[in-house]
């Protein structure tokens, strides 16, 4: 007798054959291919580059996309309740400006980052409204907001970088220093990371944000008020943008008023890539997690190779194509099973 086990989706209790049943599931899994892609990208840079295998090339790798995966995990939860955030990158780069001047006019750095948070938060709200209230599509608030905040940034440092090499040690350690030889940062990261994850899979409240994205209106049937989650969701996803922000001021010591200019796309891109859609409902932080690696991994193997950063950036647009035609593509498929 062949032994069934229950293994349990997002919606549903599905039975699964405790033998190759198990093993296709796991292959079929967004995740494993992303894990197989990454192992695959490791194997081949190990002889194509005698730096790649090397401790200080991966720390390289792990603070560059731990960083910009905060961003990612806020990113993908929004991603999953059908909207979209172009504004992060400025949003990222307004939380320093906020956080470093008020830091040069005399307030302690710990307060100072926390208003830099708490003003990223109120784009979120504002956005919120605009969609929740006014009737806007994401697209258009946060690509408004992308726009405007930007130009804050540019007015309130007048076009020049802030300075910000008298933060004391102890607030620099978030961004520089390491616990047990991990940097502190990506130990921050792995915790959220965890977190959201956990909650997202196992928080009752969290998954109102899968039925939002699925059917909004059947939510609304249902009892969830869907106008309540998109705005929370929006205001935490900048909220999150706020924070690796400051934490981008404690790693570098400064605040750029061109800071994060195109890193929307790639926070989109790596969320796509680990399995969220764009037309909501689906996704889940692992695999933007490592869709964050992936993209990482790939930069970093550019430069290794000498390639031209030029070329850098159009081969991640096609990757980023890919990602979404991708999506598209399985959409369709899914429209047509359904």
């Amino acid at each position: 007798m062949t032994e069934t086990s229950l293994v349990q989706g997002a919606d549903h209790l599905e039975p699964v054959g405790s033998g190759n049943g198990l093993l296709k599931r796991l292959l079929g899994m967004r995740e494993i291919g992303l894990l197989l892609i990454i192992l695959l990208v490791c194997l081949v840079m190990s002889f194509a580059s005698p730096y790649f295998l090397t401790w200080s090339n991966f720390r390289t790798i792990f603070l560059s996309f731990s960083v910009e995966g905060i961003v990612v995990i806020g990113m993908t939860m929004l991603l999953i309740v059908g909207g979209l955030d172009l504004s992060v990158g400025s949003v990222i780069c307004f939380a320093m400006v906020v956080a470093g001047k008020l830091f040069l006019v005399g307030l302690n750095p710990w307060l100072a980052s926390l208003a830099g948070v708490a003003s990223a938060a109120a784009i979120g709200a504002a956005m919120g409204i605009f969609v929740v209230r006014v009737g806007l599509s994401h697209f258009i608030a946060s690509l408004a907001a992308m726009v405007i905040v930007r130009g804050a940034c540019l007015l309130v440092t007048q076009g020049t970088p802030l300075s910000l090499f008298t933060l004391p040690p102890e607030f620099k350690f978030v961004g520089q220093g390491s616990l047990w030889g991990v940097p502190l940062v990506v130990v921050i990261f792995i915790v959220l990371a965890v977190v959201f994850d956990f909650l997202l899979r196992r928080a009752t409240i969290f998954r109102a944000v899968f039925y939002t994205g699925s059917n909004e209106r059947a939510a609304e049937y249902s009892g969830i008020r869907t106008k309540r989650v998109i705005f929370w969701v929006t205001v935490l996803c900048s909220t999150l943008a706020g924070l690796a922000g400051v934490i981008f001021m404690a790693r570098f010591g400064s605040a750029t008023p061109q800071f994060g200019v195109g890193m929307e796309l790639n926070v989109i891109a790596a969320a796509v890539i680990g399995g969220a859609s764009l037309k909501g409902g689906q996704g889940s932080i692992f695999g933007a997690v490592l869709g964050v690696a992936l993209l990482s991994l790939v930069t970093s193997s550019l430069i290794l190779l000498d390639v031209s950063v030029y070329m850098q950036d159009m081969i991640k647009g096609f990757i980023l194509l890919a990602a979404v035609s991708v999506d598209h593509l399985m959409s369709q498929r899914a429209a047509r099973e359904g």
